[in-house]
């Protein structure tokens, strides 16, 4: 396998915890807010572990039935996907890569929107950013009050600095545009 997925981190971080069926799995990152972080949908997470049982990181250990639901495959991390899970969060860690997110694309061309309009979307933005970060430091205060270990919601800080960093970013930006100390080009009508 070339490199593990965030997805496939969050699978394999699970199983490390306790065998469990993909369904589980799905939940538990739900609960626990991951979707925040790693893109999470139904079919991905169960592609993403049948291509880790495929590469023999997990293994299946055995299914059921419950009512008239489908039946479900519990599956365990190997040792070869213990491995390969602590190796992934080492590199993760240690080295830096770009990751070529959308908004500095957009931002790079914001000037193609008339000033009002750049403004508009910018502070929709922030407002956006405002309730992210406001369900950020609920969910943190959360896991405070019931004595959950930082190590455990320090990648929910991390998140929650970014999106208070880009936030002010922008506040500070419309506020330049807002006083011409930033200029912004004229459109030609087209």
């Amino acid at each position: 396998m070339r490199e593990l997925t965030p997805l496939a981190i969050a699978v394999l971080a699970l199983l490390d915890e306790q065998p469990m069926h993909a369904y589980e799995m799905y939940q538990l990152l739900l609960a626990r807010k991951n979707d925040r972080m790693v893109k999470l949908r139904p079919g991905s997470l169960y592609h993403t572990v049948e291509r880790l049982a495929g590469h023999e990181l997990v293994r299946a250990t055995g299914t059921e039935r419950a009512g008239n639901r489908p039946e479900r495959t519990t599956y365990a991390i190997t040792a070869a996907g213990q491995k390969a899970l602590t190796e992934r969060v080492r590199t993760g860690i240690e080295k830096y890569e770009y990751e070529y997110p959308l908004f500095p694309v957009v931002l790079s061309e914001a000037h193609n929107l008339d000033v009002e309009d750049a403004l508009a979307r910018f502070r929709e933005r922030v407002a956006h950013l405002d309730a992210a970060v406001a369900e950020l430091d609920e969910m943190l205060g959360a896991a405070q009050a019931r004595d959950v270990p930082e190590a455990f919601w320090m990648a929910g800080d991390y998140v929650r600095t970014q999106q208070a960093s880009e936030r002010d970013w922008l506040q500070t930006l419309i506020n330049r545009i807002e006083s011409k100390d930033l200029a912004w080009p004229h459109r030609k009508n087209k």
